[in-house]
């Protein structure tokens, strides 16, 4: 592994290591084409049960990454819809599952919690350099950097959309 794999491998903070649970969720789930929710609570039962796979959340974290799984199932067209605007020259077949699924966990927070987009980028960032191939940490990167620019020149949804069953 190397030096970077290594620090991008231990998350620091709740929200981050929730952003990593969450990605790992959308992953899964889209790779087996199940649905999000019982993934989800699949995955938090295993890291209840002490699966060393997924790093321990506290009740904080798991409620932040429940609502990252939940908007992003509810809002996956319009997710799906601005990245394939912000994308150019790359369809989502082309692209690695994993980096898609990062874009989109970190396109619902920027567009949807109204949280700063540098930190989204960075944790991001961190996530793709830990599961993504060797240039998924810059893909992500100037995907979500320009999403942002484009996000700032227009206004902002008005909330997080309605969950999905």
């Amino acid at each position: 592994m190397t030096r970077r794999r290594e620090k991008a491998a231990a998350p620091t903070g709740t929200r981050r290591a929730a952003r990593e649970f969450a990605f790992r969720v959308l992953f899964e789930a889209d790779r087996g084409d199940l649905p999000m929710q019982s993934v989800f609570t699949r995955a938090e039962g295993a890291m209840r049960a002490g699966d060393d796979t997924f790093a321990p959340l506290n009740e904080e974290a798991l409620t932040f990454a429940q609502t990252l799984v939940q908007g992003i199932s509810a809002a996956r067209p319009d997710i799906d819809a601005t990245l394939r605007r912000t994308i150019r020259g790359w369809s989502f077949d082309q692209m690695a599952q994993t980096d898609l699924n990062i874009l989109r966990l970190a396109t619902f927070e920027m567009m949807y919690t109204g949280e700063p987009h540098p930190p989204v980028i960075e944790s991001a960032v961190r996530i793709a350099r830990k599961f993504g191939g060797d240039d998924s940490g810059r893909f992500v990167n100037g995907v979500l950097a320009g999403l942002s620019r484009s996000l700032q020149e227009q206004p902002a949804p008005a909330s997080s959309p309605e969950p999905r069953e």
